[in-house]
């Protein structure tokens, strides 16, 4: 068997040339991993801070419509509008047995279902859960008024509302 040359003093170029393109490949995957990475970091820190997703854009605007349940009936209005800041947030008003006005804690849109709550305005320490699917420009839900303290559940009913046209 032939004895390999003795290889001289310092870098080896034929082994670099041999390694070169493996440390090639390697940073390209490297650097396209971290690229996807910083893209997909910046749309979860985009959607944490309220930024437009287009679920979210199907709630913009007011809805009115009718509520019952807990011993009463009446109407109501919810009015959603996006912040200067972004977040989403509105207004509800309810007329009937029951009249008051209220801002909205919290606005959401998931898997169809939207998700609205505010203080319940005759008595701060408890709120008002509305939840309902939307289909096109109407939607058909519940609500529930429980205790903020135990989550406890005291009243319960139904509500409906269409989206006006803007």
């Amino acid at each position: 068997m032939p004895v390999p040359p003795a290889l001289p003093p310092g870098p080896v170029k034929a082994i670099d040339a041999q390694i070169a393109p493996t440390e090639v490949h390697v940073r390209r995957t490297n650097s396209l991993v971290a690229g996807m990475l910083v893209m997909v970091m910046t749309a979860a820190v985009a959607a944490q801070r309220g930024a437009p997703s287009t679920d979210a854009g199907k709630l913009i605007g007011t809805w009115t419509g009718t509520w019952d349940g807990g011993g009463g009936s009446g109407g109501i209005e919810i009015s959603i509008e996006r912040g200067q800041d972004g977040p989403i947030g509105g207004t509800i008003s309810i007329t009937g047995d029951a009249e008051y006005k209220a801002t909205l804690t919290a606005v959401s849109f998931e898997s169809g279902t939207m998700t609205v709550k505010y203080n319940y305005p005759p008595d701060e320490s408890a709120e008002v859960i509305l939840t309902a699917p939307v289909e096109g420009d109407s939607a058909t839900g519940t609500w529930s008024l429980r205790e903020k303290a135990s989550g406890n559940e005291v009243a319960t009913g139904g509500w409906k509302a269409t989206k006006k046209a803007r």
